[in-house]
């Protein structure tokens, strides 16, 4: 069966999404991203789940505006599991190559006006460098920078810039817990 939906998913997959997005190792070193294709055919394009998406994505996240998002089309991962938040309506998110998003991670540009919750803040760039790891449950916030080779712990809060990098970083607010050795990058 194999030998017969790849080669159709192949053929239909640019129709549905940007063939930029079906490149890399999820789709040449393996089947992963065809299985993404066909999942988000049914789920993005019928159902009407992240519609707007031109790339494959999980039903279960959320991106506020994927023309704000801004990533290596190889890592393609990030977005295909559970109750990840991307709210990027009033800013953009720069997520460095070779990063990974653990689930239930909430990525946030704009708050809430405190003295009017009914208004939002004007955005803020995110942006994630490279080889990063962000942990399950955590939460970046508008304006961060985090540099290359940061690691977010599981439910982390980061409410402020790490952009040097190479750094473990952990806690509410997430405050620096270890330093990597940058010889090892």
């Amino acid at each position: 069966m194999e030998r017969v939906v790849i080669p159709i998913l192949k053929f239909l997959a640019p129709i549905f999404f940007d063939p930029k997005y079906l490149k890399g190792k999820y789709f040449e070193k393996s089947h992963t991203g065809w299985i993404w294709v066909w999942r988000s055919i049914w789920f993005q394009k019928i159902l009407g789940f992240n519609r707007a998406v031109p790339w494959p994505v999980s039903p279960f996240i959320v991106i506020s505006n994927p023309k704000n998002i801004f990533f290596d089309p190889g890592d393609i991962n990030n977005f295909q599991g559970y109750g990840n938040y991307f709210q990027n309506f009033a800013g953009r998110i720069y997520i460095g190559k070779g990063t990974y998003i653990a689930p239930n991670v909430g990525i946030i540009t704009a708050n809430h006006n405190p003295y009017n919750l009914d208004e939002h803040l004007p955005g803020e760039d995110v942006i994630i460098g490279k080889n990063c790891w962000i942990g399950m449950n955590s939460v970046i916030l508008p304006g961060v920078v985090l540099g290359d080779r940061t690691i977010v712990g599981a439910g982390s809060v980061v409410t402020k810039s790490f952009p040097d990098g190479n750094c473990i970083i952990a806690g509410n607010p997430a405050k620096i817990i270890k330093l990597l050795d940058k010889k090892s990058s």
